[in-house]
């Protein structure tokens, strides 16, 4: 018994120490600077990358509001009601279709 607690123990240890030692790159992709940008980082990225929203088609306003709000309301967003518009704006600037 004292051996599978001892052996339990150093198995916790070494996942303790894989984990600690496992990181993600530094130099993953960044949103687009602008007005806006760490509401964005602070809340986008949590589930997907910047690439992804600088993969997809230059869109006006209304349909990056279409789309923030379809992420909050079905996908769970972790986004307050009054941040919605703000993110929205951000996206149509420097990502939509007047930005480029």
């Amino acid at each position: 018994m004292k051996a599978i607690l001892t052996l339990s123990v150093l198995s916790v240890a070494a996942m303790l120490a894989a984990a600690d030692a496992w990181k993600l790159p530094s130099d993953q992709p960044k949103f687009r600077p602008g007005a806006g940008a760490e509401l964005a980082t602070a809340n986008c990225l949590l589930c997907h990358s910047a690439d992804y929203v600088s993969t997809q088609p230059p869109l006006e306003r209304a349909a990056w509001l279409a789309t923030v709000n379809k992420m909050r309301e079905k996908y769970g967003a972790p986004l307050l009601t009054n941040q919605v518009e703000r993110i929205a704006d951000y996206l149509a600037n420097t990502y939509g279709k007047k930005a480029r």
